[in-house]
């Protein structure tokens, strides 16, 4: 019988400091899923993850409001990060036994201003908007209504290796935005080569009031299409897990940012999501439907990162929890004892710390099967582990990988 393997990643829900965070330009110890859990309970009333809780996900750190159990369904540990970063590509990479052989470089004050001439010439535009490190939804809104007037494109950073490239799809199409992407991504190599480019088109908001201050980026004037951003990713450093699945006949299927954050190696099929409820009903929706070979599901919920973590709302961050842990039932009662779920983040981002960077962390790791006995698998060394348990699950082995991992099973 063919198996499966379902990897959810809850972007940024790291569970506390690693011991080297201090080089990492951080002024005190983080843990992201304890301040937000601190934050509404504190605020307003605990926060409510009953099928996560029951997975293990309380019995990896003290967290208000949600205590431990003496007996869960999953099985339930923290994961360490090798890599020496703190991103979405390093993450994943190391999860599925990557290693990263150098530093990606971050721009903290802007790219210089060579590039931003070189990349001027090659697409002809006559200038750029922005080039600073910006929230993605407030820039677009502060310089909205000039891009509209000089046809410039926006282009910002953030705390992650980036270089960030905003238009209005009314003012710059889509054909020409991407292609502006491709000639930045060529651009930025050597030196300059951050982990991504990305495309971040955008639209005028027909709900839009004059005069409104609104609170989240729904209700702002500009607001970004989520289903159009595409990621140009550096290709992998080494060979993956996912490379050794494709190999022996089996299955990969990304969904949302998955595929662009491998640049599409190992990841050949790809499903698009719109938001992380739309990304939910998808994946829900692969795992209803019967596996004809060994495959690997492979979902990035971005939203805890991207709306709330790098914005400090943990308000926000906890209602995307919970919101996730709804679904949970659902996707529990889609599997077969020929699947395993594993359940994790690629990095933190505390809502509760200085600035809006990324936050060196821990990141849980849940682990599910029907015919399994949830136990404690204590902390390990690297997140590559997935990606080992996949191998095992499998029957599979690689002698290629970088960070070769240790199963969970």
């Amino acid at each position: 019988m063919p198996k499966r393997a379902i990897i959810l990643v809850i972007d940024a829900m790291g569970v506390g400091s690693l011991p080297d965070w201090a080089s990492y330009d951080e002024v005190c110890e983080s843990n992201t899923l304890a301040s937000t859990c601190a934050y509404v309970a504190q605020n307003h009333q605990p926060i409510k993850l009953p099928n996560l809780q029951k997975l293990g996900l309380a019995n990896i750190t003290a967290l208000d409001g949600l205590p431990a159990l003496d007996h869960t369904n999953g099985s339930y540990g923290k994961m360490a990060e090798l890599n020496p970063a703190k991103d979405t590509i390093t993450g994943h990479w190391e999860m599925m036994g990557i290693k990263a052989t150098k530093t990606f470089p971050y721009y903290p004050n802007g790219f210089p201003l060579a590039i931003i001439e070189e990349f001027k010439q090659q697409t002809g535009v006559g200038g750029i908007l922005g080039n600073c490190t910006a929230s993605g939804t407030t820039i677009i809104n502060e310089l909205g209504d000039k891009h509209r007037e000089t046809g410039f494109p926006i282009v910002y950073t953030s705390a992650d290796s980036v270089l960030q490239i905003a238009c209005d799809i009314d003012v710059v199409s889509l054909e020409t935005l991407y292609k502006w992407c491709e000639l930045a991504r060529e651009i930025m190599r050597g030196e300059h080569e951050v982990a991504r480019i990305i495309a971040r088109p955008y639209k005028s908001n027909e709900n839009w009031i004059e005069g409104s201050s609104p609170e989240k980026a729904a209700d702002m004037k500009y607001i970004r299409l989520g289903d159009k951003r595409h990621d140009y990713s550096v290709l992998p450093h080494s060979k993956s897990v996912l490379d050794a699945v494709v190999e022996s006949k089996g299955r990969v299927i990304g969904f949302g940012k998955i595929q662009d954050i491998f640049a599409g190696v190992g990841v050949p099929e790809n499903i698009h999501t719109d938001d992380n409820a739309d990304g939910l009903n998808k994946f829900i929706e692969a795992i209803k439907e019967p596996a004809a070979e060994n495959e690997v599901l492979f979902i990035n919920l971005v939203e805890t990162d991207a709306n709330f973590g790098h914005r400090r709302d943990p308000e926000g961050f906890a209602g995307a929890l919970e919101d996730i842990d709804k679904r949970i039932p659902e996707l529990l009662e889609a599997m077969t004892e020929d699947d395993i779920l594993m359940i994790s983040a690629d990095h933190g981002c505390d809502p509760m710390a200085v600035g809006s960077d990324h936050t060196r962390e821990y990141v849980p790791i849940l682990l599910y099967n029907r015919n399994m006995q949830g136990k404690d698998m204590g902390t390990r060394k690297s997140f590559a582990d997935i990606g080992a348990t996949i191998l095992y699950w499998f029957g599979l082995e690689s002698s290629e990988l970088s960070i070769p991992g240790t199963s969970l099973i």
